[in-house]
């Protein structure tokens, strides 16, 4: 049984052990999809009409999600985990051979740097996956990097500060120009951890000075992404820090300037579906970065704590699709994943969290939102409430394993990805990561 991908678009996992573990499970599935369609004639929907949206839907990698993550004590490394950006893009298309909804991988600089990214991509392209948007790290020193980012990148004090991240970030830049990717998302720490350590007003002038430039120097198809989080690592105050702040941000830069949306980027019990309404509303919400929080901003699995809310987050963006249809207008944000895994699996923990995000949407589009509509002027609140709960409280896990099965994929992902040996194999061949400091990558 081998385990490298072969010259026709897919096969990390042989497509047999796909099959074998689906046929164990085929008639069980088929009866409850064909339940699950009884059910929805009945509310008239095609549940056909479902799995081809199912199918059509994606959400992008985090190549950092391949790698065991860790908290600011410990790391405890996985056997088998990658050590290099082809090795991460391997582990990527196995979740995506399995879920079938996960073509693209989002890579992070300098973590993600190689010496030939025209191998690279073409390696990508062998095993059916593409790039989605590139992430600049201003938030971290490098070996050799001549001016620290302690007290700042892009709105430092200090000119030639700014300058290196300006020019960090131009780089990542070009290698999405040679990777095929048509976005890059800036996030970063800056901000300041005592009152009187900055003045306001000047730090974000000075970043959206900076980013004047790396927006200049954008392609006409590329899009600027704009991440905001409320705290950390600076905890005073972060540059930064919600959704204001970015759209604000973005609309001074001009319209290839977006804001993205990271679920664990806000204070708790934010309602941070009304966010993606509104920066939706204003043309502006240019992308997502999925996980789940307890805490703080824990990068935990999509869906794992929270599962209404990415319901809820999801009702907003088909209300969204559906008013881009009828108006005629653009809605395009990019769907990612952002998360770290700690004591699991990477690429089980993604398998999970692809299948949330794809039954958080499915959900959403079987919403009854013409009755809800009629509630809602009729001020009939508990009604209008129970046309999302119905629908989150539907079982649709026949339609998604429907449109994994079509797209080549595992009806159940993670006993098909235990079957297959995959990881086991990749402890024996693969060299060991050995590091133990802290640190969430």
């Amino acid at each position: 049984m081998g385990f490298l991908a072969v010259d026709r678009k897919i096969a990390t996992i042989p497509q047999e052990v796909i099959a074998r573990a689906n046929a164990k499970l085929m008639d069980a599935h088929l009866a409850d999809y064909d339940a699950l369609a009884a059910r929805l004639v009945r509310v008239n929907i095609d549940i056909e009409d479902l799995v081809e949206k199912l199918m059509a839907f994606s959400v992008g990698l985090p190549s950092w999600g391949m790698v065991s993550g860790g908290t600011r004590y410990a790391r405890f490394p996985l056997p088998g985990e990658p050590t290099n950006v082809f090795e991460k893009v391997e582990d990527c298309s196995v979740v995506n051979q399995l879920a079938g909804l996960t073509p693209r991988v989002s890579l992070h600089f300098p973590w993600d740097k190689c010496d030939d990214y025209e191998a690279l991509r073409q390696y990508t392209q062998t095993l059916g996956i593409g790039f989605d948007a590139i992430n600049s790290n201003t938030f971290q020193d490098q070996t050799g990097q001549k001016r620290s980012y302690k007290f700042g990148s892009l709105s430092h004090s200090q000119l030639a500060t700014r300058q290196q991240a300006i020019e960090h970030n131009l780089e990542c830049l070009d290698i999405g120009k040679k990777l095929g990717s048509k976005a890059l998302t800036v996030w970063i720490g800056d901000g300041s951890n005592f009152p009187g350590q900055v003045e306001f007003t000047d730090t974000l002038e000075r970043y959206l000075e900076s980013l004047r430039t790396v927006y200049g120097q954008l392609p006409d198809d590329w899009r600027l992404l704009i991440e905001h989080k409320m705290y950390e690592p600076a905890f005073y105050s972060t540059v930064i820090q919600d959704w204001g702040t970015s759209i604000l941000c973005a609309q001074a830069l001009g319209d290839k300037a977006q804001c993205l949306v990271d679920l664990g980027h806000h204070a708790p019990n934010v309602n941070i579906e009304m966010i993606v309404a509104r920066l939706s509303q204003f043309g502006k919400l240019g992308g997502f970065h999925f996980n789940d929080s307890k805490y703080g901003d824990d990068d935990l699995d999509s869906g794992s704590i929270n599962p209404f809310q990415l319901f809820l987050v999801f009702n907003e963006l088909v209300s969204a699709e559906k008013r881009a249809e009828r108006t005629g207008t653009r809605f395009t944000p990019s769907y990612m994943m952002d998360q770290t895994h700690n004591v699991t699996d990477p690429i089980e923990s993604l398998l999970n969290s692809a299948r949330a995000i794809a039954g958080a949407y499915v959900k959403a589009l079987i919403v009854d939102r013409d009755a809800m509509r009629a509630y809602q002027e009729d001020n009939d609140v508990i009604m209008a409430h129970n046309c999302l709960r119905l629908a989150f409280e539907s079982d649709v896990r026949a339609a998604l394993a429907m449109a994994r099965v079509r797209m080549g994929g595992a009806i159940d992902p993670i006993a098909a990805y235990r079957e297959s040996g995959y990881r086991a194999h990749k402890a024996d061949t693969r060299k060991a990561r050995t590091e133990l400091a802290g640190g969430i990558v």
